[in-house]
Protein backbone atom coordinates (compact mmCIF):
# COMPACT_ATOMS: atom_id res chain seq x y z
CA UNK A 1 0.00 0.00 0.00
CA UNK A 2 1.47 3.72 -1.16
CA UNK A 3 1.91 6.00 1.37
CA UNK A 4 -0.80 8.09 0.20
CA UNK A 5 -2.85 5.83 0.31
CA UNK A 6 -1.99 5.07 3.99
CA UNK A 7 -2.24 8.41 4.58
CA UNK A 8 -5.95 8.56 3.46
CA UNK A 9 -7.12 6.08 5.56
CA UNK A 10 -5.53 7.83 8.18
CA UNK A 11 -7.63 11.17 7.47
CA UNK A 12 -10.19 9.18 6.97
CA UNK A 13 -11.00 7.49 10.43
CA UNK A 14 -12.49 10.92 11.86
CA UNK A 15 -15.37 9.56 10.32
CA UNK A 16 -15.13 6.19 11.82
CA UNK A 17 -15.98 4.12 8.54
CA UNK A 18 -17.33 0.81 8.46
CA UNK A 19 -15.80 0.39 5.39
CA UNK A 20 -13.27 2.25 3.73
CA UNK A 21 -11.76 1.29 0.29
CA UNK A 22 -9.13 3.21 -1.47
CA UNK A 23 -7.43 2.27 -4.97
CA UNK A 24 -4.94 4.34 -6.15
CA UNK A 25 -5.63 4.67 -9.98
CA UNK A 26 -2.69 6.90 -10.63
CA UNK A 27 -1.16 4.54 -13.36
CA UNK A 28 -4.42 4.22 -15.56
CA UNK A 29 -3.95 8.62 -15.74
CA UNK A 30 0.25 8.15 -16.77
CA UNK A 31 0.84 11.06 -19.26
CA UNK A 32 -2.52 13.01 -17.95
CA UNK A 33 -1.86 16.68 -17.69
CA UNK A 34 -3.16 16.94 -13.71
CA UNK A 35 -0.56 13.82 -13.14
CA UNK A 36 2.57 15.75 -14.15
CA UNK A 37 2.04 17.86 -11.03
CA UNK A 38 2.86 14.90 -8.76
CA UNK A 39 -1.10 14.16 -7.79
CA UNK A 40 -2.86 11.23 -7.83
CA UNK A 41 -5.77 9.89 -9.22
CA UNK A 42 -7.70 7.67 -6.64
CA UNK A 43 -11.45 5.83 -6.00
CA UNK A 44 -12.81 5.56 -2.92
CA UNK A 45 -15.51 3.78 -1.15
CA UNK A 46 -16.62 4.92 2.50
CA UNK A 47 -19.44 3.73 4.61
CA UNK A 48 -20.14 5.41 7.30
CA UNK A 49 -22.93 6.34 10.10
CA UNK A 50 -21.91 10.16 10.23
CA UNK A 51 -23.61 10.37 6.61
CA UNK A 52 -26.39 10.03 8.28
CA UNK A 53 -28.36 13.10 7.01
CA UNK A 54 -26.54 14.44 4.46
CA UNK A 55 -26.67 14.84 0.94
CA UNK A 56 -24.28 13.67 -1.22
CA UNK A 57 -22.31 17.24 -1.36
CA UNK A 58 -22.21 17.27 2.62
CA UNK A 59 -20.72 14.01 2.60
CA UNK A 60 -18.18 15.26 0.22
CA UNK A 61 -18.02 18.15 1.76
CA UNK A 62 -17.02 16.25 4.70
CA UNK A 63 -14.55 13.54 3.17
CA UNK A 64 -12.22 17.30 1.52
CA UNK A 65 -12.52 18.13 5.16
CA UNK A 66 -11.06 15.19 6.90
CA UNK A 67 -8.48 15.09 3.86
CA UNK A 68 -7.37 18.72 4.27
CA UNK A 69 -4.48 20.02 2.42
CA UNK A 70 -4.10 16.66 1.08
CA UNK A 71 -6.36 17.72 -1.95
CA UNK A 72 -4.05 20.17 -2.58
CA UNK A 73 -1.12 18.18 -2.46
CA UNK A 74 -1.08 14.75 -3.14
CA UNK A 75 -4.37 14.20 -4.62
CA UNK A 76 -5.33 15.35 -8.75
CA UNK A 77 -8.33 13.49 -8.79
CA UNK A 78 -10.40 11.64 -6.22
CA UNK A 79 -14.10 9.59 -7.11
CA UNK A 80 -16.60 9.42 -4.25
CA UNK A 81 -18.83 7.42 -3.46
CA UNK A 82 -20.40 8.03 0.10
CA UNK A 83 -22.82 5.22 1.79
CA UNK A 84 -24.58 5.53 4.80
CA UNK A 85 -24.74 1.60 5.87
CA UNK A 86 -28.37 1.31 5.30
CA UNK A 87 -27.22 2.55 1.70
CA UNK A 88 -24.49 0.26 1.34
Amino acid sequence: MSATVEQLKQRLAVLEPQQLDVTDESALHTGHSGAAGGGGHYRLIIVSEHFKGMNAVARHRAIYQALGDMMREQIHALSISAFTPEEF
